[in-house]
């Protein structure tokens, strides 16, 4: 047979804040390399245009409209998942978002608990969950699977009045070390990917002022922000058999701004 280890066909991704933004890119990148989908999101409009662009790949497509931060929601949908494909063979943990900026020493709690229940939380109930199928699958005899945590740039670099968001970022990558070692036995692999200036919808009033134009993006070695379809091909790697040997790693996608 033909060395083709970026061909999905078989496989099941499941890709949260899949309706938008980096999601969508990874999971159009899942879905054109032949995985069968499924993405979750809060906003019905925007799951019905995801789902349109995924459905003209040819491939199945469930979406589901997923409260992340709901631990019953998550487990209900992830069993949903397995109902209709019978597998997951990768998890894209993508779902999160920052609640404005404010100095530290007058950061409200509240801002502090929501972050950690949007990003954090919410990505600890995703992989707890589908790591629980991909070990039920594994003890039947058929070992795989991939974990995948989307963190930030923020994870290691500073920001003022970014600590909460810095903080589930760089947080991820400790639970996904330990879910590498943990379950590396099942042939589950757990890594995470780092975006850098990425030009979504909710990075856009950040990236297309005057002041980030003048200033961060000279600073970008390929002397543009990145965009969402930027992310399947990292999607589709960690979702192959070609990072079958990949585990515990971080995963820098920002055209070079870190180095420089």
């Amino acid at each position: 047979m033909p060395f083709a280890p970026f061909d999905l066909t078989g496989k099941v991704a499941l890709v949260t804040g899949g309706n938008g933004g980096i999601g969508l890119g990874m999971a159009e990148g899942l879905a054109q390399a032949g995985a069968d989908v499924a993405i979750w999101g809060r906003n019905a409009d925007k799951m019905a245009s995801a789902k349109e662009k995924l459905n003209a790949t040819g491939v199945k497509v469930l979406a589901q409209q997923v409260d992340v931060t709901d631990e019953k929601a998550v487990d209900a949908a992830m069993q949903e998942i397995a109902d209709t494909f019978g597998r997951l063979d990768c998890c894209i943990a993508n779902a999160g978002t920052g609640f404005g900026r404010s100095r530290f020493e007058e950061m409200p709690t509240e801002l502090w608990k929501k972050t950690m229940e949007t990003n954090l939380d919410s990505a600890f109930y995703t992989l707890r969950a589908a790591s629980r199928l991909m070990v039920e699958r594994a003890r039947g005899g058929e070992p795989g699977g991939s974990l995948v945590a989307i963190s930030s740039m923020s994870a290691v670099s500073g920001a003022p009045g970014n600590q909460p968001y810095a903080t589930t970022k760089s947080a991820m990558t400790g639970m996904m070390k330990g879910i590498a070692v943990e379950y590396g036995r099942y042939g589950i692999r757990a890594n995470t990917v780092l975006p850098g200036w990425t030009m979504t919808d909710l990075a856009a009033p950040a990236l297309e002022s005057e002041g980030f134009e003048k200033h961060v993006l000279p600073r970008v070695p390929v002397k543009r922000w990145g965009t969402p379809e930027d992310f399947a091909g990292i999607a589709v790697y960690l979702a192959s058999d070609a990072s079958s040997y990949f585990t515990g790693q971080e995963v820098m996608i920002d055209g070079g701004y870190i180095v420089f």
